[in-house]
């Protein structure tokens, strides 16, 4: 997937979550941008950018984060 595509994804998510009532559906929402997050952080790692570390931190820390350390471990881009 296009980075600026994960970009564009992870700010609707975020707009949509900001206008989200329900505590829960906003929960899951904001946990989706998160994974989004992951992988942006993967992305922008292997290619050596120095924002990698700023959107890796907003990553959810469970096993399906894409900025988890096993999967930079093996090298994980995308």
């Amino acid at each position: 997937m296009d980075l600026n595509q994960l970009y564009f994804d992870h700010q609707l998510i975020m707009m949509q979550a900001e206008r989200t009532l329900g505590f829960g559906a906003r929960r899951e929402l904001e946990i989706g941008a998160s994974h989004l997050a992951g992988r942006i952080g993967c992305m922008q790692r292997a290619l050596g950018a120095a924002g990698a570390p700023a959107w890796e931190a907003l990553a959810v820390g469970d096993r399906y984060s894409l900025a988890s350390p096993v999967r930079h471990q093996q090298g994980y881009a995308s």
